[in-house]
């Protein structure tokens, strides 16, 4: 976990001018080389009984602005067979004051918080024949209280959806609007040189209810399609924005799930947060994993500003304190300021940067 103290202070804007229309962007050379006045120390969050971490992408901010929650796959890289609450409460002094979600879930990945303190998570795998400890599980989104009630799940638990209708297969990120309607980025596995055409790779609405409204978007690289729709958000002018992982790119749809138009200047976006000023918290924690998914790139966060795409601040993902190959994966930032990073890797190394 990376947790990055940023100032208050307004954002220059620096770098690249970029062009922002409905049409696809040309490729830009890699933007590697904005400012990163940040330092780094390691093991902020006092883990209970000897816990230690294990892998994690989700983290969300709790309505307070000051509680950080977010996910551990049970001190391994699945919860399957564990007894271990992988949803954890986190103070800003790093210790965990809640723990919520044991026994649910396979592969916890994309966490939200809603306006009234529910958590929001995607279990973004399935069952494996071959272990007993999965049957019944994933596939699916759940939403619970502040306390681990579960109060709705979306698709249906341990059934694979085809990308039509309501069942969901292998669910990467979920979002709610002010009305209560749910987004779902559904398909983690778009990105992959197995993929086809048939491949999962879309965005599904329901109602606050669970009941489904409509899904958009299909497998592909045109505008309006993806690959990997890992990441989303709701920008100040309601607008749906997609970490496009598979395509290097982030979409911006309507609330409907009309086509706007995209970034690439973010580079490959696994995790995403907007601020209430439109400033955009994006991270990269794989263009440095081999020289075909995002050549050139570095992994990190990237900072700036919705209204432009110009990127203002580059996060290094790589300091020293980072096992080899691990890079944040989610992102999210506090009232104060605070950004939050989630290493995926390397055993979930815990980082505290500052300014």
């Amino acid at each position: 976990m990376l947790r990055h103290l940023l100032t208050k202070s307004a954002f220059s804007v620096l770098g690249l001018a970029v062009l922002f229309t409905g049409s696809a962007q040309a490729q830009l050379e890699p933007i590697n080389n904005r400012p990163n006045p940040y330092t780094s120390v390691d093991n902020w969050v006092d883990l209970p009984n000897g816990r230690t971490w294990g892998s994690t992408a989700g983290v969300d901010i709790d309505p307070d602005g000051r509680h950080l929650w977010a996910i551990d796959r049970c001190g391994a890289n699945s919860c399957a067979g564990s007894n271990l609450d992988p949803i954890l409460k986190i103070d800003p002094e790093g210790n965990v004051v809640a723990a919520i979600g044991a026994g649910l879930m396979l592969f916890p990945h994309g966490l939200h918080v809603d306006r009234d303190g529910n958590i929001w998570v995607t279990d973004a795998q399935g069952p494996d024949p071959d272990n007993p400890a999965t049957a019944g599980k994933g596939h699916a989104v759940y939403k619970l209280s502040p306390e681990g009630e579960l109060l709705l799940t979306l698709g249906s638990p341990g059934v694979a959806g085809d990308g039509t209708g309501g069942l969901l297969e292998t669910p990467c990120d979920v979002v709610t609007d002010a009305d209560g309607n749910i987004y779902i980025g559904d398909g983690h596995s778009g990105q992959n040189e197995s993929a086809t055409p048939d491949t999962v790779a879309r965005i599904v609405k329901f109602d606050r209810d669970g009941n489904l409204i409509k899904y958009w978007g299909g497998w592909g690289s045109t505008a309006g399609k993806m690959k990997t729709p890992h990441a989303l958000d709701i920008d100040s002018r309601n607008r749906l924005i997609v970490g496009d992982r598979g395509n290097n790119r982030l979409q911006i749809f309507d609330l409907d799930g009309n086509y706007i138009g995209e970034f690439k200047t973010f580079s490959r976006p696994s995790g995403i947060f907007v601020a209430d000023n439109d400033i955009i918290f994006v991270a990269d924690s794989e263009s440095e994993f081999d020289d075909v998914r995002n050549p050139g790139w570095e992994a990190g966060i990237r900072v700036g500003s919705l209204l432009d795409g110009i990127v203002d601040y580059f996060i290094d993902g790589t300091v020293d304190a980072y096992p080899e190959g691990s890079n944040p994966e989610g992102v999210a930032v506090d009232a104060a300021g605070n950004v939050y990073g989630a290493v995926v890797s390397g055993g979930g190394a815990m980082i505290k940067s500052s300014r």
